[in-house]
């Protein structure tokens, strides 16, 4: 800031209260043009000739004569500082609705990046080939006891790609163990899909895993150690 800027800066007070000569005014009237400082400064003063002309007392005291504590001489007028203060709050306004048109272009770019993100990867998945996948459809089967077993539950069969999975549920299972699961195709060949030992309440969930396919599975089949068959669930 230069000299001449720190002097009519000084000058605002006076400027407002119409303290300054008609030069004084002249000179700080162009330089409020060109420098935002002064302007702010200026719209911080600009209720305070109001505020003092409210004072209960608004003479000078000690003097017989009283006089307004505030000269209009030389003062500039209402409309001068109100169309100055105007036009600063105008240039305000402008720049703010400038720095809000620049975050709107950014956030345009942004939003549009992202869209165009978005449909290439559709674009990569619809394009791909589809992968042959199982079919969710589970199969459930009950099983149904040998003669002189009691065992109970049910079979749950999923289709994979590579064969099925078997998830047992079963209780009752009487004898001893290990106990062995089996899977049963419609051509005749068995596979075993799951091996387990005895457990106390004589109940198991266990799951196994055979290559036969779901829909050559005729049956699922638990047995003990020695091959006696404890029960059945079939899928036909």
């Amino acid at each position: 800031m230069s000299a001449e800027h720190d002097e009519l800066r000084r000058l605002l007070g006076g400027y407002l209260l119409g303290g300054l000569d008609e030069t004084d005014t002249d000179r700080l009237d162009a330089h409020l043009r060109d420098c935002d400082d002064c302007r702010d400064e200026l719209d911080r003063l600009a209720p305070v000739p109001e505020l003092l002309q409210r004072l209960p007392d608004g003479r000078r005291a000690g003097t017989e004569t009283a006089q307004p504590l505030i000269s209009m001489s030389a003062r500039p007028t209402p409309e001068n500082i109100e169309g100055l203060l105007r036009r600063m709050r105008a240039e305000r306004n402008r720049e703010n609705r400038k720095a809000r048109v620049r975050w709107l272009a950014a956030a345009a770019v942004v939003l549009v990046a992202a869209v165009i993100g978005v449909g290439v990867i559709r674009s990569n998945r619809e394009t791909q080939p589809p992968q042959a996948l199982p079919s969710p459809q589970l199969v459930t089967a009950q099983f149904e006891p040998a003669q002189g077993s009691g065992l109970s539950g049910e079979a749950v069969l999923t289709p994979k790609t590579w064969g099925v999975s078997v998830a047992l549920d079963v209780t009752k299972l009487r004898g001893q163990g290990p106990f062995l699961c089996q899977v049963h195709s419609m051509q005749g060949d068995t596979e075993q899909a799951a091996t387990w030992g005895p457990t106390p309440s004589g109940s198991a969930k266990v799951i196994g895993a055979s290559s036969i396919q779901l829909r050559n599975v005729r049956s699922v089949s638990v047995a003990d150690h020695d091959g006696h068959l404890l029960g059945t669930a079939s899928l036909d």
